[in-house]
């Protein structure tokens, strides 16, 4: 792990009773001024991880660090920690201003700090305005605001948030993404988010620490985990994925030459070294880099249109190869197959240049 990084999870294990196991040996390092997604399915133990940082759980094995402190030992309450809640936990009694300075009050911080802090919080959120009101006469999105202006009043040197934004619907969720990505910049505090939802951690993560029964499955930035990820649940969990099976039929030095049935894969050749002629493995195929055509072409597969799902700016095309392979392609809707009618034979090949992973079996 890296020395120099801000908050540090060091071979932290949770065992809960009933020999139920919410971490398995987690390593983390997390750096200062970093927003970082915890994205895994339900039950994966994003939020046990994030429970274990904020001091509501303590560790059965293992440390977390922070300022190259040894802080597993301080109560949650000790730790320069703050957490946004899904529910936001604020006091419907309370004003926004009471709700916002709570915690400084409880650090016994003079009134007229407390009202300048609280005042620049709330301009920071955009609820300047709204300083005087009481929290149940706002709407969903300025709850949150609140919930945000409340944990960065503190002046927290890590900020969780525990899936701040899946209480609002789709158009207010893709705004307040931006508004917390903004918001931590301009803070340059280190934020770590917990989610399931796979758009909302590309779209604003440095990085994603993608988990999965207990355990880490890769941590990368979101174009890597995109473009290269490392196991076939992150390929298969990340956006949508082709996952084939297929046979190496011959190498250079850059480039994997393998087919799936009739459809021909040249990929990059990136740490598959041990890959020999006639071995077989796994390739991930994006639906974007599934070409279709009504005309034959090198390489191509024979396939029938099983159904066409509109998606907005695309469509989806769900397939099946004469080899009886599923497949899986993304096509604009100004295509010329966009007309394409279910039943249909038509052709499936690879787009050329296409970052396809290879895949351990």
């Amino acid at each position: 792990m890296a020395s120099n990084a801000l908050l540090r999870l060091e071979k932290i294990s949770k065992h809960f009773a009933g020999g139920i196991v919410g971490l398995n040996d987690i390593d983390l390092s997390i750096a200062q001024g970093e927003f970082l997604s915890l994205l895994g399915p339900s039950g994966c133990g994003k939020t046990t991880t994030l429970r274990v940082i904020a001091g509501f759980e303590a560790p059965t094995d293992g440390h977390v660090w922070l300022d190259g402190r040894d802080i597993t030992p301080l109560r949650a309450f000790d730790r320069p920690v703050n957490t946004v809640f899904q529910d936001y936990a604020l006091f419907p009694h309370m004003s926004v201003a009471d709700n916002v300075g709570f915690g400084l009050s409880l650090r016994k911080i003079a009134a007229a700090e407390r009202r300048k802090r609280v005042a620049a919080a709330l301009d920071m959120v955009g609820l300047a305005d709204k300083i005087n009101q009481r929290v149940q006469a706002l709407s969903g999105g300025q709850r949150q605001r609140v919930a945000l202006a409340r944990a960065i009043v503190c002046e927290p040197r890590v900020l969780l948030l525990d899936e701040p934004l899946s209480a609002l619907d789709a158009h207010l969720r893709e705004q307040m993404q931006i508004e917390l990505k903004r918001l931590q910049r301009e803070l340059g505090t280190t934020f770590v988010m917990v989610t399931h939802d796979q758009t909302e951690a590309l779209s604003i993560s440095d990085r994603i620490v993608v988990m999965n029964k207990a355990r880490i499955e890769q941590i990368a930035s979101p174009s890597e985990l995109y473009d290269r990820p490392a196991t076939t649940f992150v390929a298969g969990f990340i956006g949508s994925m082709n996952l084939l099976w297929a046979k190496l039929r011959s190498r250079d030095t850059s480039t994997l030459h393998l087919a799936s049935g009739s459809l021909a894969l040249s990929v990059p050749a990136a740490g598959d070294a041990a890959l020999k002629s006639g071995d077989a493995t796994t390739v991930g195929v994006r639906p974007e880099d599934i070409l279709l055509s009504r005309e034959r072409i090198d390489g191509a597969a024979g396939a029938r249109v099983e159904s066409v799902v509109f998606q907005g700016r695309s469509l989806r095309v769900h397939l099946l190869t004469d080899d009886n392979i599923s497949l899986t392609a993304d096509i604009p809707r100004q295509a010329e197959l966009a007309a394409m009618a279910v039943g249909e034979q038509i052709f499936a090949s690879l787009r050329p240049g296409a970052a396809c992973p290879v895949l351990p079996s």
